[in-house]
């Protein structure tokens, strides 16, 4: 079997979505030595990441060109059984499709997007799920939507959650605390969030609670440092930090690589996921692997992936995000029982066995795409004079 897989995030800081088709291609090369995997990459230093057996092929960094021509062209060059990518796929496209779909927030919330990215993917992903061989998801929580989104037959979609790699583990808090101070000059204990600088991140709201809770309780020493990509909006939550009266506790750190976040997670005392709306949440799990504390929200896939190893709170509320933060930061014996089961939790999570799965699908959908073109033949010869 050849297997194809569209690996243009690597290398392009796309957070969830790259770190999702990075591990899993780097579990493939440890699962199955027999089939062949084709991957098409727009960073020249992507290929450092990919294992070195796979097949790399350059594809523009520029969507339209990716999917309108250059993968196309390689496709029909290499002659796959099977083409999987994340969100949408090329066009003229008669190789078999396996998607993944990690939420549908484009549809339900396009506030959170550019006006011409809502509906740039509101008519790609529709195109590419509806032509998809199978469709996987995250989380229960997101198959839900996508199915009352596209009208798909539940056999179609496939729950296969993230996981969470095992370079998250826990570290020494003192060795992490250098890391920190010698990256970020910041002595003072602290409160972490992870997430570009997007609106459903809930940056806005996450500022303004660390207001109250340092009015509230003054003898907190924490600081709130801001882990995520620059964005459109990020103009909005600089501001909102520069005028907030805990300004000088407020730190952003822009995108970080992998080595530096976990030094992130292991130096904080809180790890707090605001966001308004997510499929899945991957940094819930890298800080609870991390072995810290997390307060997150309870809307969306989130109270799936963090079930009671967090505290959970409603991210329209600032009362309830102040007194989550509140109780982890002032009751110890509270958070180091969140830290001890969160790890638990983390361990359920798997890159592995997600992996696994996946190649399950690639063989499910490979072969039954040959039984159907030696049907379509048989039946194409039976009709010959």
């Amino acid at each position: 079997m050849r297997f194809s897989v569209d690996a243009h995030a690597i290398g392009q800081h796309l957070t969830g979505n790259e770190t999702y088709i990075r591990n899993i291609l780097r579990c493939f090369a440890a699962l199955d030595q027999q089939a062949e995997f084709v991957t098409y990459v727009s960073r020249r230093h992507a290929q450092d990441a990919l294992p070195g057996r796979f097949q790399e092929h350059s594809v523009s960094v520029n969507p339209f060109v990716r999917l309108g021509f250059d993968i196309p062209r390689r496709l029909r060059q290499d002659r796959p059984d099977l083409l999987h990518v994340q969100y949408t796929a090329p066009v003229f496209c008669n190789t078999p499709i396996v998607v993944s779909v990690h939420d549908v927030s484009f549809l339900e919330h396009p506030e959170y997007f550019t006006r011409f990215r809502a509906l740039q993917l509101r008519c790609t992903v529709r195109r590419t799920v509806k032509a998809a061989a199978r469709v996987l998801t995250v989380t229960e929580f997101s198959k839900r939507s996508i199915q009352a989104a596209y009208g798909l037959d539940e056999e179609r979609i496939t729950v296969l959650p993230n996981g969470v790699s095992s370079d998250f583990r826990p570290v020494s808090r003192e060795l992490a605390q250098r890391s920190v101070k010698s990256s970020l000059s910041l002595t003072a204990p602290f409160i972490l969030t992870v997430g570009d600088l997007q609106p459903r991140k809930n940056h806005l709201g996450l500022i303004r609670a660390f207001e109250q809770l340092i009015k509230a309780h003054p003898q907190l020493p924490h600081h709130l440092v801001i882990v995520g990509k620059e964005t459109w909006h990020s103009a909005a939550v600089r501001a909102a930090a520069r005028k907030s009266d805990a300004a000088s506790r407020i730190h952003f750190t822009g995108f970080v690589g992998d080595e530096q976040l976990r030094q992130l997670y292991g130096a904080c005392d809180l790890f707090v996921y605001p966001s308004f709306y997510e499929g899945f949440g991957l940094p819930i799990l890298e800080a609870m692997a991390s072995a810290r504390a997390v307060a997150c929200s309870n809307t969306s896939g989130m109270p799936e992936v963090a079930d009671s190893a967090a505290l959970l709170f409603d991210p329209h509320s600032a009362e309830q995000l102040v007194l989550a933060m509140r109780d982890l930061l002032l009751d110890p014996e509270l958070r180091m029982r969140m830290e001890r089961l969160g790890t638990q939790r983390a361990a359920m999570f798997s890159w592995e066995r997600t992996a696994a799965k996946t190649l399950d699908l690639y063989y499910e959908v490979a072969e039954n795409a040959d039984r159907a073109a030696v049907r379509q033949n048989k039946r194409a010869s039976a009709a010959l004079p």
